[in-house]
Formats: structure tokens, sequence, C-alpha cells
């Protein structure tokens, strides 16, 4: 095995890629930072001082998977299609484990865009929480995985072997280009598709989910609210007034009303500082 890194002088050089054939190339990565367990709590409450942690993170670590060329010497700079940074609130360890895909058609690889990317956030996630805690720790910073390019795939296992890959996953992605919002309502009956954003979709376990209009007690949003805390009490956080409401992205109240197909997102506010 060798280094393509290094030339036949041992110096480091950029690789030339010009005459690799193009292949859809893909990579995950994983992370964690390890916090104190009232540091997570405010962070699932969304009551640390500088507002939407997770939302800031996913947006830092998008931004550093795209300026990778820029960090890292060697590393060509790549037009990715994709970038996606992901949360999960691990209650039990008391820690916030993060996860970046990123995707491209292209003759290199993009391991270390979703590297870099699980890396920053990960930074971002102690900045925006060293107010109160900083004793955080950031660690298993490492490859998942990576499709495409002539050394195959890659797939780690629970020994850090190499594994065939798996079946990919369905997203409902649109053509490229495009912003897929998927079907706004999934149900036979009149319904509103609703969507929890930001820090909400981590604290509650839900992105989205469709309702029947005939289940509400009003056709507002009020009523929704009600109807989501009776099939699951954690809903009661949709009441509390820092989160905000918008239907069909037009900011809503209580009483703004709501109709069959309506997409309705909930959502807590961004602040700065």
């Amino acid at each position: 095995m060798t280094l393509t890194h290094l030339n036949q002088r041992g110096e480091a050089h950029m690789v030339d890629v010009a005459d690799k054939p193009e292949s859809r190339r893909e990579a995950t990565a994983s992370g964690q930072i390890t916090m104190q367990p009232a540091t997570l709590a405010l962070l699932a409450e969304g009551s640390l001082p500088k507002g939407d942690v997770l939302a800031t993170a996913r947006i830092a670590g998008i931004q550093a998977a795209k300026r990778t060329h820029e960090l890292i010497p060697l590393c060509h700079a790549l037009p990715l299609s994709k970038v996606s940074v992901d949360f999960r609130l691990d209650e039990a360890n008391s820690r916030v484990e993060v996860s970046a895909t990123c995707r491209l058609n292209g003759r290199t690889g993009v391991e270390m865009e979703a590297l870099t990317a699980v890396s920053v956030a990960c930074l971002t996630l102690y900045d925006m929480c060293k107010a109160v805690d900083k004793d955080m720790e950031i660690g298993a910073i490492r490859l998942e995985a990576k499709s495409g390019g002539r050394s195959g795939d890659y797939r780690r296992d629970a020994g850090g072997a190499v594994a065939p890959p798996e079946a990919p996953i369905v997203t409902g992605e649109g053509a490229a280009g495009e912003v897929s919002v998927g079907l706004r309502c999934d149900l036979e009956s009149p319904c509103v598709r609703v969507k929890c954003l930001a820090e909400l979709r981590e604290s509650l376990g839900v992105s989205e989910l469709s309702v029947a209009l005939d289940d509400l007690p009003t056709a507002d949003v009020g009523g929704l609210k009600a109807a989501l805390i009776e099939r699951d009490p954690r809903f009661s956080r949709l009441s509390e007034g820092r989160v905000l409401c918008a239907v069909n992205q037009v900011m809503a109240v209580d009483a703004t009303p709501i109709t069959d197909d309506d997409e309705v997102a909930f959502f807590p506010p961004v602040t700065g500082g």
C-alpha cells in the first residue's frame, strides 16, 4: 500500500485526479460531544443563552464541508451535491451524537468533507454551550461508510472491519438542483402536514407527521396543538411561548385557520450573541 499524497521523493503533493472517471461518491462520518446532564437538558429545551444550538451547529457543519479544501491543504475543492448534518440526543450517556453525509458526482471521494463537517459541528456545539459547561469532551470522530471510487465501498462494523454496503435508504429526494418537500399529507382523509424543526425535531423525536382534520377540536393552530398534545404529552412543548409557528411558510398564531393539505411548521427562535 502506498500513500497517494506523497510523490516518489516523499514530498507532499496534491493528487491529480483529472484522468479518473466520474462516479457517485458518498461518505458518512460520526462523532459525539459529552456534557453534563443539566447542559443536555438545557440544549433539548432550547434554553441555552445563544439560542438554537442544533440549528447553528448544523449550518456550521454544512459550511465546513463546503470549505474543507481551505482547511486541509491537499484536499480538492469539490462541487458537493449534498451535505446533511444530523443529531441524536443520548440522554442515557449525556451526549449529543453527530453524523454527517456528503455526496457528489466526481473524481475523488468526500470522506474528508464528512469528517470535517462532524468536527466543526461538534466544535460549534461546544462554543454554543461553553457558557454553562466547559468540561464538555469531543471524541469518537470517525468514518462510518463510503461508496464509489476505485477503492470500492467501505462500511465500519463493530470491529472496524470492511463489510459489504447495505441497501441505500430512500429519502424521497427530488431531481438535481431541486428541494424536495415530499407529499404534504399522506392520509386518505383531509389532513395537514406537521413539521418539527431544529431542536424540536431532536427533543420530540419527530420530524414530520400527518394529522387528520377530523381529529382537531377546532380547525386552527390552537386546535392542532391540542390534538398533538392528546396524542403525545411531549407535544406540550408546542404551547410554550417561545415556540413559533408558520402555516404554509407564513408566520401564524393559535387563531390562524388551517385547511386540508396545509403545512404547519413549529420551530424555536434563533437569537444572536
